[in-house]
């Protein structure tokens, strides 16, 4: 059994951090394991061409449990699987989230952990080709852009949303948050930057980090109480691998707390049934967060993404890292507060040049755009679940999204907005009610889930350095007892410090029926002078599915 100082399980957005970070020391030797190979694919480098990741040999291809607030449909749930996680296979937004999260958390009791003492760590990890500011650093791992598609429709959506009274916001890192604008991407010269790009691979030639790829993790070991390694499936054998400090647990949302339940760490009523001896019964894989999305689907006369892969926009990407191949889709957003009385946003809008339906998983079949509503502070909660005591077997997930009223009501909020454009031209009376019904049948998750475990009382969440009562060693990136999941796209907040950790975050067969849709302003600025490009024919309704994230406890 070969030996480290620290294992860490799971390549992705956390795993490439913490590798990096801990290797620098050059006295410590550090193993990253991963399930996946390497991020080498040309797919993963063209930002545009994300999609085609999905449901490929770099995605775990999750599928959820029925769910009883969607009518029971089973939603899509993309994983990375590759070096770099999910940051490889995602649409590259850079989002930290809103100040009111980060002081609610040290309100909470999490010294360390309000915005103005967070800040510093997210300006020295940025890179930012806009400069250093207040709020924004330069030099940093992580390369921050303004994207380099600046598509047409998409400055007519923000058009519209201005005229229709809301105000532009040129950074949502900044001064505030809420109002219209573009986002800022992790690009570098029109590619994706990973944080395989930005933290592993500077790392690679360091003799003190070994990378093992296409190693499935099957359990932690221990000792007594403590965890000295893991047990890992590679080329057909199973291996063990030692750590003397640290087993780190960075396999995400989803699979870290499928390892912990198959170790023995987790509830009573997961472990019991499949002969798994309770090592912690503690409640691991509950209160499950992810943010509810809904996009509407507009047909138009004008140039969209679509048929975009020509060899011109190919050579134009390779040559000048420019073009709409550079395009993250999502390139803009909005965020709104639906009611008086909120603090911060809790919704928040995509606008993309291009149709998103069937979850990403079907590509578009003409010229269209879309926008549409994201519950950015779900009050819903779901679960990870064991499907069998296999530790190749994918587990259940359920996100339980819009079972709570807050969240049924934002929701609802959102679909208000982006259906003006209806109004304006003069839909029916009924297009609201049909909305309620599509909010069961079309949403799906935004690929950033993320746990909280609510422990309290065993974990000091706030400093990463609890320990789960009777056990030592592993630290869990993944199952973190943070209370909300809030705004922030999780990617930004894993590019701080090693002990960072943070809160967050199928194919549909019912599709749905085509909404009617004359020259309405896209959804935004109803009566608006200036509209959006016409639609040549129906405006369709549709949602997708959600990932993983981060945080800090130690078992």
């Amino acid at each position: 059994m070969k030996a480290y100082d620290y294992v860490i399980v799971g390549a992705g957005s956390a795993g490439c951090v913490l590798a990096g970070r801990l290797s620098e020391d050059a006295d410590a030797r550090v193993a990253l394991i991963e399930a996946g190979g390497e991020d080498t694919q040309p797919e993963i480098r063209i930002p545009a061409a994300f999609p085609a990741l999905f449901k490929s040999s770099l995605d775990w291809d999750l599928e959820g449990e029925p769910e009883p607030g969607l009518d029971n449909r089973r939603l899509y749930l993309p994983r990375g699987r590759v070096l770099g996680g999910c940051s490889s296979i995602n649409a590259m937004i850079y989002v930290r989230g809103h100040r009111v999260d980060y002081d609610g958390w040290a309100a909470a009791g999490c010294d360390g952990w309000s915005y103005d003492e967070v800040l510093p760590y997210f300006k020295r990890s940025e890179d930012n080709e806009r400069g250093e500011d207040a709020y924004h650093g330069t030099g940093g791992p992580v390369s921050v852009s303004d994207g380099r598609s600046m598509h047409p429709l998409v400055d007519t959506m923000l058009e519209a949303a201005r005229q229709a009274g809301h105000e532009h916001n040129p950074d949502f890192n900044g001064a505030r948050q809420e109002g219209v604008g573009r986002f800022q991407l992790t690009q570098r010269g029109g590619f994706r930057w990973s944080t395989a790009d930005a933290f592993l691979r500077p790392a690679q030639p360091r003799p003190n980090l070994e990378i093992i790829t296409r190693a499935l993790a099957l359990r932690i070991l221990f000792e007594g109480d403590r965890a000295v390694g893991v047990e890992i499936a590679r080329d057909g054998q199973v291996q063990q691998v030692r750590a003397e400090r640290e087993v780190i647990l960075a396999a995400g949302a989803y699979q870290s707390p499928v390892l912990l339940m198959l170790s023995g760490i987790g509830p009573e009523d997961q472990l019991t049934p499949f002969g798994i001896e309770v090592r912690e019964a503690l409640a691991v894989g509950q209160h499950l967060q992810d943010h509810c999305m809904a996009q509407v689907n507009y047909l138009t006369a004008e140039p969209s993404l679509f048929m975009a892969t020509t060899p011109e926009n190919v050579a134009l990407l390779e040559s000048e890292g420019r073009g709409p191949l550079t395009s993250n889709i999502p390139e803009a957003a909005g965020f709104f507060r639906s009611r008086p009385g909120l603090e911060a946003p809790d919704i928040e809008f995509h606008f993309a040049p291009s149709m998103f339906f069937d979850e990403g998983l079907s590509a578009p079949a003409d010229h269209g755009y879309c926008f549409g509503p994201v519950v950015i502070a779900p009050s819903s909660r779901g679960r990870v679940m064991l499907r069998t005591p296999l530790p190749d077997s994918k587990p259940r997930v359920l996100c339980n999204f819009l079972t709570t009223e807050d969240d049924h009501q934002s929701m609802l909020a959102g679909m208000r907005m982006a259906l003006e454009p209806v109004a304006a031209a003069g839909g029916s009376a009924g297009a609201l009610q049909r909305a309620r019904l599509r909010l069961r049948r079309g949403p799906h998750g935004l690929h950033q889930a993320r746990l909280a475990d609510r422990l309290p009382r065993h974990v000091d969440m706030c400093h990463g350095r609890g320990r789960r009562p009777g056990t030592a060693g592993p630290r869990v990136r993944g199952v973190t007892s943070g209370r909300c999941l809030g705004d922030a796209d999780d990617h930004a907040r894993q590019h701080q410090r090693p002990d960072d950790h943070d809160r967050r975050a199928g194919r549909r067969s019912d599709p749905v029926r085509p909404q009617r849709a004359g020259d309405g302003t896209g959804g935004l600025a109803a009566g608006s002078s200036r509209r959006l490009p016409r639609q040549r024919r129906r405006a369709n309704a549709s949602v997708g599915s959600a990932p993983i994230k981060r945080g800090a406890l130690t078992v």
